[in-house]
C-alpha cells in the first residue's frame, strides 16, 4: 500500500475562463429571476386609481351685480394646493366688503387641510362664505369630472 503522489497541473488560462463562465451563469440566473419573478403593480397605475383629482387649475365664475369674479382652484392628485380670487374689481369690493376677508379665511383653512364641509366662518359673512364655498366645490367637481372622463378614455 504505497501512496502515490498525484500531481495536478492547472493552467491559469483555464481557471480564468471557468471563473468568467461561473460569474456569467450567476448573472444570467439573477437576470431571469428579476425579469420573470413576481412583479408588484406599477406605481403609476396605483396612483391614478387612488387619485382624487386630475392635476390642474379649475375656475368657476361668480356674477355679482353684473361683475364677474373668478375663483381658481389649483389641485394635484390628492390635495388642494391653492385657492385664488381673480378678476375682482373695486365695484365688487365696494358692494361686497366681506368678500375678500371671508375668502382669505376660507383659503387659509383650505391650505391647512380643512375639508370644505368643516370650514368655519363668521356669522356676519354667512351667505358670502356659503357662495364662495359653493364656487370652490364647483371647481373641485370639475377636477373630479375630469378624472372620470380621463378614466373613460
Amino acid at each position: 500500500m504505497q501512496n502515490k503522489t498525484k500531481i495536478v497541473v492547472l493552467h491559469m488560462k483555464e481557471l480564468i475562463y471557468t471563473a468568467i463562465f461561473v460569474a456569467l451563469a450567476i448573472l444570467f440566473i439573477i437576470l431571469l429571476i428579476v425579469m420573470f419573478g413576481k412583479k408588484e403593480p406599477e406605481k403609476a397605475v396605483e396612483t391614478m386609481a387612488d387619485a382624487t383629482y386630475v392635476p390642474g387649475i379649475y375656475s368657476t365664475s361668480l356674477t355679482l351685480n353684473n361683475q364677474v369674479v373668478d375663483i381658481s382652484v389649483t389641485v394635484d392628485e390628492n390635495h388642494i394646493n391653492s385657492v385664488e380670487l381673480n378678476n375682482i374689481n373695486e365695484a365688487v369690493t365696494t358692494m361686497f366688503p366681506l368678500m375678500e376677508p371671508a375668502f382669505d379665511s376660507i383659503a387659509a383653512q383650505i391650505k391647512e387641510g380643512t375639508a370644505l364641509s368643516d370650514i368655519t366662518y363668521d356669522q356676519e359673512s354667512y351667505y358670502t362664505s356659503q357662495i364662495l364655498i359653493q364656487a370652490i366645490q364647483t371647481s373641485l367637481d370639475k377636477a373630479s369630472a375630469a378624472k372620470v372622463s380621463q378614466n373613460d378614455t
